[in-house]
């Protein structure tokens, strides 16, 4: 951690990555809930079997989203000088 000010480039800078982090992560998790959920949106399936895999692809397209931004601003943040 730093006590410097930090520029007008610098607080742009991250305001991008934090965009990016964020929609990286909307995308990541919107692919993985699709290829898990989307059979039960394609095929008649066993209601059981569709409500788990609706509840499967929120969870994991969730924990894989939170962990993408995490990773994104992690990563950014080792670059900094």
């Amino acid at each position: 951690m730093t006590t410097r000010r930090r520029s007008q480039a610098d607080r742009d800078e991250m305001t991008v990555e934090i965009g990016y982090a964020l929609l990286s992560a909307f995308f990541l998790g919107a692919v993985v809930f699709a290829t898990i959920a989307g059979p039960a949106a394609v095929w008649h399936l066993p209601r059981a079997v569709e409500k788990f895999l609706v509840v499967a692809g929120v969870v994991i397209a969730g924990v894989l989203a939170v962990i993408r931004v995490i990773h994104v601003l992690w990563h950014h943040g080792n670059r900094q000088p």
